[in-house]
């Protein structure tokens, strides 16, 4: 019988509630069909998306390794995700503010990077503080349970309202105005909008409360004299040291690889769907789209908490192999896809998978790292994950690029191509992971003899 979890698991479980309407609205759905709107008519503009989407990941990934393994001194972990979780929020609230003319599309990318990159560096910290609000026993059932709260409320509640915003609320206007509750005011899809990023602002500091208060840093090393010059130092022993920890950068390679598809296929998906389905466009994703992807949402919650239940009976690397099946099948089917229910198809292949694979990967690497240096190698593990997003949009937007340009447009767009070829990603990385695991033997790190790794 599983034990109930206590304060601190429960803190670090509904951050994930927080900071996950941040995922749903700004990266994954809502920010990209408002940019569809906004650069409408202008040809690459999915291709130029996925660059941007690839600087964020290439900021946070040259800054990770430097504040990690400062931050593995006590007492300063907290303090940088602070500094990044205040510029994710400001700059959340900032992208309210953009210009609704389609002549100064550019504009809303600037606060959308700078809130990407605050989002980006809280999880670097984030992710690595599951080791200070759980043991290796729990580590799986609150990552799980972690992912499967986002997906319950940090992602369905806030897309529920941003249905209401953009769908309902436009369709009760009369002459641009919307009558509620007695009063009568300016309202379009823009003011939606609006509303939607200023709601996600306010649901990620209010849901972060718990955290903030409860979760202290617990492992780390005791403040000495010069900390960043010794930390420079320690970063470049542990890279002089690397044979010693060869399964945790064998898994980091193979994570690197793998997780690179997993980021593509959410930060592309509304892009992806405009370019390869021909009865959605730009005008009517919103309306399209937005019931799927809640269905995603909710389906993921469910799936999620399946994993949650199946840490107890099967180990977590066993786990990992079935996720990383799944997405190779998903990269495949996307090259077929043409109509509105080949997207409901995929979406829920999808959500079987999408939390299982991200919060087992974050609880093995959790057990396989020495505790007291988890910051360190959690920032290692950010390094991995972001330049996997560097290279995995790029290469979808590069493909698709070349194929347009090349051969014009083809049947069913072009976006395809380069989703097609994150198949070849999975793959790598899944033979990376079992290298890993035949490494295991010999090496220093507390591998495997964490309970289910």
């Amino acid at each position: 019988m599983a034990q109930p979890f206590n304060k601190k698991e429960w803190a670090f479980i509904f951050y994930d509630w927080a900071e996950s309407c941040f995922t749903v609205i700004v990266q994954a759905f809502i920010f990209p069909m408002l940019y569809g709107l906004l650069s409408k008519g202008l040809h690459g503009a999915e291709s130029i998306f996925g660059f941007i989407v690839s600087f964020v990941s290439l900021s946070v990934a040259v800054l990770s390794p430097i504040l990690g393994t400062i931050a593995d001194y006590k007492g300063f972990k907290k303090t940088f995700f602070l500094i990044f979780f205040w510029l994710g929020i400001f700059f959340t609230f900032l992208i309210g503010f953009y210009p609704a003319d389609p002549s100064l599309w550019w504009m809303i990318l600037i606060p959308y990077t700078l809130a990407s990159i605050g989002y980006a560096g809280t999880n670097v910290f984030y992710d690595s503080f599951i080791v200070d609000a759980t043991d290796d026993k729990n580590m799986d059932r609150v990552s799980t349970t972690a992912y499967a709260f986002g997906y319950l409320g940090g992602s369905t509640i806030p897309l529920i309202l941003a249905i209401v915003l953009l769908q309902v609320l436009p369709g009760l206007t009369e002459n641009g105005q919307l009558q509620l509750l007695g009063f009568s005011f300016p309202y379009d899809i823009y003011t939606g909008f609006r509303i939607t990023f200023f709601m996600t602002g306010i649901w990620w500091l209010v849901f972060s409360i718990p955290f903030i208060k409860h979760v202290k840093q617990v492992h780390g090393i005791e403040p000495e004299p010069r900390p960043i010059f010794n930390s420079f130092k320690r970063l470049g022993k542990t890279f002089k040291n690397i044979k010693n920890y060869r399964v945790v950068f064998l898994f980091l390679a193979a994570y690197f690889l793998y997780i690179d598809g997993v980021h593509t296929i959410i930060a592309m998906a509304v892009p992806f769907a405009t370019n390869a389905i021909e009865a959605v466009t730009a005008d009517n994703a919103t309306a399209t789209l937005l019931p799927i992807l809640l269905a995603i949402q909710v389906a993921a919650f469910v799936f999620a908490m399946i994993f949650s239940y199946l840490t107890r009976f099967f180990r977590t690397r066993s786990l990992l192999f079935v996720t990383i099946a799944v997405y190779s099948l998903c990269a495949i089917i996307g090259f077929f896809i043409s109509e509105i229910w080949h997207f409901w198809v995929l979406g829920m292949l999808v959500a079987t998978s999408q939390g299982a694979i991200q919060s087992l990967s974050r609880s093995y690497f959790g057990k396989i790292v020495p505790k007291h240096m988890a910051n360190e190698f959690f920032s290692f593990y950010t390094i991995f994950g972001r330049f996997a997003s560097v290279m995995g949009p790029a290469m979808v937007g590069g493909i698709s690029l070349f194929v347009l340009t090349a051969f014009g447009d083809q049947p069913g767009g072009t976006m395809r191509y380069g989703v097609l070829s994150l198949i070849i990603l999975f793959i790598a990385g899944a033979i990376l992971f079992r290298l890993s695991e035949k490494a295991a033997t010999g090496d220093t790190a507390p591998a495997d003899n964490a309970t289910g790794a």
